[in-house]
């Protein structure tokens, strides 16, 4: 019992000293807890006292700036401000202005209207007086003011017209004497020591026939004497209702030529079969051949030209079969070079050297030889071939000037060729072409004022133009003369030249009763 007394006992002073020292430690606690408590809070308040400062520091700065700002933006403000009440006094000051130069500028146009209308006034008086003096003038000289402006005009174009014609009329005559004069002398007197006859050939020959029964014996049974002869002669036989004729067509004159005295052989023989034509056609070719050759030989001799080689005497020859624009080409060569040895002569140069190169110009035309080249640089490259002298080969070659001219004779071969091509009658035109250029001259002339007549004559190379003395004076004559020559040149096609003779002539007639 005592035992458990004193566990009893032990277990309470335990208990009551654990509850002992529980109960002290928790007043040292509650001690701790009250210290720690005050601490925190006089902390706490020093933090708060820390913060409200900062807070406070923080609201005056952000006041500052506030504050700033506002400032600045007022300050800007009263700029502004003060910019636009000085903009808007120098608007003021600016219309004030336009205003007193509106004023100025209206007072300006009152004035010009009333300096405008006296002007007016004074312009209307003088036109006035400048009619009344007009009118006064015309009742004095018995004319419109407008006829003496006219009258005026017209003399000074007379005036001017006369002058200029003065000019170029003693242009004219200085170049007439200066460079034209020789010419003319050589050429005229050249012209006036040729005379030869003008042969006229086409591309048809007819075979006169007695009757009607050669004609069939020619044509033979369906044609076959017909077919052999076009066969053995290259021309074409046209057999149509042409009475007593047969037609030879051919490019070819010596051709046709051939097949010509083969039929006056086969007619005049009688025996007209294929193989005699072959054999008479033949037996023509070479009889032919021979005449073309003593012809070539005639032509030099006539001539006075040796040391030609007989190829270019046998195409002399052929060109008596030839022709160009209607015109023989052999009696052209042979003007030509008889030409050519006037002019030389005229000029102290070689004639013989002339009249060769004159004879031969056309020799290319009757070649054979390379026909895509033209006849003129075709006749030098055969002259050449055959030896002849440099100075002819040129001539030959650049009388159509489609060569560069080296010799002195080459443009005495080119202004003789001309001189016989475009002389009066020397080729034929066809006859509706001719006519229409007569005319069309004879019309031209005839559109000009004061011209009474006109006529072409020396086949359309001369124009005489015949006005009326009263309507056109001397002066006045020799520009017409020019002026139609110049529109001849412009307007019209014609070969060689044409000279217009202007005739002003005034005739008195009176008859007696």
């Amino acid at each position: 019992m005592q035992i458990l007394f004193y566990i009893i006992a032990a277990v309470v002073g335990a208990v009551a000293a654990v509850a002992i020292h529980i109960a002290v430690t928790r007043a040292s606690a509650k001690g701790k807890a009250a210290a720690i408590l005050e601490k925190a809070e006089l902390e706490g308040e020093k933090v708060k006292q820390q913060k409200i400062l900062q807070a406070k520091e923080k609201f005056l700065q952000l006041k500052a700036a506030h504050d700033e700002s506002v400032n600045k933006k007022n300050q800007e403000m009263r700029d502004r401000e003060n910019t636009l009440r000085q903009k808007e006094q120098s608007l003021k000051d600016q219309l004030a202005d336009l205003g007193r130069k509106q004023h100025d500028l209206d007072s300006q146009k009152g004035q010009v209207n009333a300096q405008k209308e006296k002007l007016e006034r004074k312009s209307a008086e003088c036109d006035e007086l400048l009619a009344a003096v007009n009118k006064q003038l015309e009742t004095v000289a018995g004319m419109t003011a407008q006829d003496a402006r006219n009258m005026l005009i017209e003399n000074l174009k007379a005036e001017a017209r006369t002058a200029a014609q003065a000019y170029i009329n003693d242009t004219m005559d200085e170049a007439r004497l200066n460079a034209v004069k020789e010419s003319k002398r050589i050429v005229i007197n050249t012209i006036q020591r040729i005379a030869t006859e003008t042969a006229i050939e086409n591309a048809v020959t007819t075979f006169p026939i007695e009757n009607e029964e050669v004609k069939g014996r020619i044509i033979g049974r369906e044609g076959r004497n017909i077919r052999a002869l076009e066969a053995a002669t290259g021309v074409e036989i046209v057999v149509d209702d042409t009475p007593d004729a047969i037609l030879l067509s051919g490019f070819d004159p010596v051709r046709r030529e051939v097949a010509r005295l083969s039929l006056h052989q086969l007619v005049v023989d009688g025996r007209i079969h294929p193989a005699r034509i072959e054999e008479v056609v033949a037996k023509v070719s070479r009889q032919l051949e021979d005449e073309i050759l003593e012809t070539g030989k005639r032509t030099c001799i006539d001539l006075g030209i040796h040391g030609l080689n007989m190829e270019l005497v046998r195409l002399i020859g052929r060109m008596k079969y030839r022709s160009s624009y209607g015109q023989n080409l052999l009696q052209h060569s042979r003007e030509v070079a008889n030409i050519c040895a006037i002019m030389a002569a005229e000029l102290g140069l070689n004639p013989k050297t002339a009249k060769r190169a004159g004879l031969l110009h056309d020799i290319g035309k009757v070649s054979d030889a390379d026909p895509e080249l033209p006849h003129a640089l075709l006749g030098a490259k055969l002259a050449e071939q055959y030896k002849e002298r440099p100075e002819v080969c040129n001539a030959i070659g650049a009388h159509h000037e489609e060569m560069e001219m080296t010799s002195i004779y080459s443009p005495i071969v080119l202004v003789a060729d001309a001189i016989s091509g475009a002389r009066p009658g020397a080729r034929r035109e066809v006859i509706e072409s001719y006519i229409k250029r007569l005319r069309g001259m004879e019309d031209l002339a005839a559109s000009y004022p004061g011209v009474t007549k006109s006529y072409a004559i020396q086949a359309g190379r001369e124009l005489r133009v015949i006005v009326g003395a009263e309507e056109v004076s001397d002066d006045q004559a020799a520009r017409l003369s020019a002026e139609i020559a110049q529109r001849i040149q412009d307007e019209m096609t014609y070969p060689g030249q044409v000279k217009i003779t202007v005739i002003r002539e005034t005739r008195s007639v009176a008859i007696a009763k």
